[in-house]
């Protein structure tokens, strides 16, 4: 797989990520619009309606690819001339599962693709001073554990929340390989703590950054999403 230079990890500062890129790791082609969407949504300056928009946008895309990643059988539908379409339908249920509070921008991303989905809510808190996870909550739907989980969390940076929240699902019986998560930035750090810990883990991002500043933020990066998102930024 061909990354964008401009997004690429680089060595002398990142861990590797080229054994994870392809079969763990799903990145979203580098196009010319989706670097467009970047740009607006990463731009400090950018009006509130052109970041809501244009995030909605590349979210969309995150989950109609992870969609693609979930298991498909065979089935025939009947066309109104009458003649049988042999498609396919997706086989197992797909649950939604949001990282409050960030998560929680891609619900509705996802529910206008899958109408019928049940979401659950992991309530994870960052310490800021020891950047560590602390678990509060989770509330999951009936049966999570006989279907197929995306796990939903736009910033994949240390990895510690992730690693956290997947704990949590793998506690509830979802087997590791049914977790995809899907992220709109990663960087190496955190695509390397979570492979490295659950390999069989899918994730799906639509950029991956350079590196983690001494703050533990992206670089270059797009500032606290969740903050952006809801308006609680200053």
């Amino acid at each position: 797989m061909t990354v964008n230079p401009t997004t690429t990890a680089s060595a002398a500062t990142s861990p590797s990520i080229e054994p994870y890129l392809g079969d763990t790791v799903h990145l979203l082609p580098q196009t010319n619009q989706l670097r467009a969407l970047h740009t607006v949504i990463r731009d400090r300056a950018a009006r509130r309606e052109d970041f809501l928009h244009c995030s909605s946008r590349i979210l969309r895309l995150l989950l109609e690819s992870a969609l693609d990643l979930l298991p498909y059988e065979e089935h025939t539908a009947r066309t109104p001339v009458g003649a049988g379409y042999r498609g396919l339908r997706m086989s197992p249920a797909v649950h939604g599962v949001a990282i409050a509070r960030a998560g929680e921008s891609m619900e509705s991303e996802l529910r206008a693709v899958l109408p019928a989905v049940r979401m659950g809510k992991i309530l994870l808190q960052r310490d800021k001073v020891t950047k560590l996870p602390h678990f509060y909550y989770a509330a999951l739907p009936p049966g999570i554990a006989d279907g197929h989980v995306l796990l939903l969390d736009p910033m994949l940076a240390t990895g510690g929340t992730a690693l956290a929240a997947i704990q949590v699902l793998l506690d509830h019986g979802v087997p590791e390989d049914r977790i995809v998560f899907v992220g709109l930035i990663a960087v190496p750090e955190g695509i390397t703590a979570v492979c490295g810990r659950h390999p069989r883990v899918r994730i799906v991002t639509s950029a991956i950054d350079q590196r983690l500043n001494e703050n533990a933020y992206m670089v270059p990066g797009i500032g606290d999403f969740g903050d952006r998102w809801f308006g609680t930024d200053r």
